[in-house]
């Protein structure tokens, strides 16, 4: 049907982890056992994250819901509901022949036509997906085990897209002709994944049991998964110590790691998932008359040590970059772009040239210093106090999340912003929504917070966006990365740090690019 035009790709490469993956026999695992206690410092409002991008949503639901492909730590594809796919050389159509035998949890056969209903609701209700998949037109089903996205334009970063964590697939028959954001298996899911939902008791845990009857036996390899909200960091830390908890990501304060990495009971891996592509960063408001000189933003970062927040902040666990694509974007991170150097005469020296001198007080001016709210405070205090050192009074206004989301983006309250708008897969998805003139609207929360305007932006990351040439594609993220460094758009702090503690007895449960956002078919328990 497609003749020579399709471009066959099937990539796996293996991800080893060597801390924690031991090599495990097949006859080890043939027996699942053991209940693993797994910690989420907050609960979310769905499990599927299908019209959600929420955090714990997206932690939650490849448990049981699954995406087409699975990605490695470099994000290439491998074969998850879909066994093989294909690209048209024009990137117009993505051919995906989907695994054979899979059944949803109610029994159900799996096919094409949940797949064609599951990309069309992404498209419409997720909000990554309104703009990942814009540009499909439709999904063809030729048959049961064939599903074929037809594209109006080209979406290189779409076969990059399809992950249980970012596009989930779920059962056509308990969604068609319902109100999907209202859909009571949003909260109550019915998958094709290892684990089988039993249980949510709200403001407590989740329970889900071992699918006996998944795909790719003998996987999966616990017999249940408890999943507990514990919002006190305190209480997380205790529950590790205690011994009723035995997984978490993100769960301790970073000033616990080294005290857990002495502890004889635990693991701690300090490593970030490319998929999900931790980015933190300082937003200038480019509406903020005195911010709108190049000269005084260059004299701010200037004032700022990165290096020092990292060791101070981040207690040196982070991977300081300058570039606002970062290294986990190693495809098309530009590591040749540094921070401007650390000094603060010559911050003092651009103020002053700009006509910003110290008054009688000592101050030059006032900024309103806002910070969202998944944001260490320490770093509002780190900026805040190397702000002061050259004159500038950064007042720290603090908010609650949905407050600071209103301030920043729609009330336009601020005159910096700490913020924490990640890589995410691809920049396209991730990146061009910081930068993009077009996307800023007021009341759109992290659209373009800095109301940055270049036409030569624009296009570079338009063009960015079809482009299916992977080399163009790369020159053109690279000249988008120059010139927003020279325009002194943001300053750009690098890779948070992302720290999973697990007990020793937990095994294999971060194999795959999205870490513990994978499905957890892998994990084990070992004695």
């Amino acid at each position: 049907m497609f003749g020579s035009g399709f471009n066959a790709r099937r990539l796996w490469k293996p991800i080893s982890i060597a801390l924690l993956s031991a090599v495990i026999s097949t006859s080890a695992l043939a027996q699942a056992k053991g209940t693993l206690n797994w910690v989420i410092s907050s609960e979310p409002a769905l499990f599927v994250p299908l019209a959600t991008s929420a955090g714990s949503s997206c932690d939650l639901g490849p448990k049981v819901v699954e995406g087409l492909l699975s990605y490695d730590y470099k994000l290439n594809p491998s074969p998850l509901l879909a066994t093989s796919w294909a690209v048209t050389k024009d990137g117009l159509q993505y051919r995906f022949n989907l695994r054979k035998g899979v059944k949803w949890h109610d029994g159900k056969d799996f096919t094409s036509a949940d797949v064609a209903f599951s990309i069309l609701a992404l498209k419409q209700y997720h909000p990554r997906g309104r703009g990942t998949f814009a540009n499909v037109e439709g999904v063809r089903t030729p048959d049961a085990h064939t599903a074929i996205i037809v594209l109006s334009k080209p979406a290189p970063y779409l076969l990059t897209a399809l992950a249980g964590t970012e596009s989930p697939i779920v059962p056509k028959h308990l969604y068609e002709g319902t109100d999907v954001l209202t859909n009571k298996y949003n909260s109550a899911p019915i998958g094709t994944g290892p684990f089988v939902f039993k249980e949510w008791v709200r403001g407590s845990h989740v329970i889900l049991e071992r699918n006996p009857d998944y795909w790719d036996k003998p996987k999966p390899y616990v017999e249940k998964i408890i999943a507990r909200f514990i919002p006190d960091a305190a209480a997380r830390a205790l529950a590790f110590e205690s011994g009723s908890a035995d997984l978490g990501t993100q769960v301790i304060p970073l000033s616990d790691v080294e005290r857990f990495k002495a502890l004889p009971n635990f693991s701690v891996l300090v490593r970030s998932f490319p998929y999900l592509g931790n980015q933190q960063q300082l937003y200038f408001n480019l509406d903020t008359p005195t911010l709108k000189k190049v000269e005084v933003r260059r004299a701010i970062a200037q004032a700022l040590d990165i290096n020092a927040l990292n060791k101070v902040v981040w207690y040196g666990y982070g991977n300081v970059a300058a570039s606002p694509i970062g290294p986990l974007l190693e495809k098309y991170h530009d590591g040749s772009i540094k921070h401007y150097p650390f000094n603060i005469k010559q911050s003092e020296a651009a103020l002053d040239a700009a006509g910003y001198k110290r008054g009688t007080d000592g101050v030059r001016f006032k900024l309103r210093l806002l910070g969202n709210t998944y944001v260490e405070r320490r770093a509002l205090d780190f900026v805040r106090q190397s702000l002061a050192k050259v004159g500038i009074d950064a007042v720290i206004e603090n908010y609650d999340f949905a407050t600071y989301t209103t301030k920043v983006y729609t009330e336009r309250a601020f005159d910096l912003t700490l913020e924490m708008l990640s890589n995410m897969f691809d920049p396209t998805v991730g990146v061009q929504r910081v930068f993009w003139s077009k996307g800023f609207k007021v009341g759109v929360p992290f659209a373009n917070p800095s109301h940055y305007v270049n036409p030569e932006v624009d296009r570079l990351l338009e063009a960015a966006a079809f482009e299916v040439d992977d080399k163009k594609r790369f020159k053109e993220f690279q000249e988008f990365q120059k010139i927003v460094h020279r325009d002194v758009v943001s300053v750009e702090f690098g890779t948070n740090p992302q720290i999973t503690i697990a007990a020793k007895k937990v095994k294999n449960f971060v194999p795959t690019g999205d870490g513990i956002r994978g499905s957890f078919s892998e994990v084990s328990l070992q004695d």
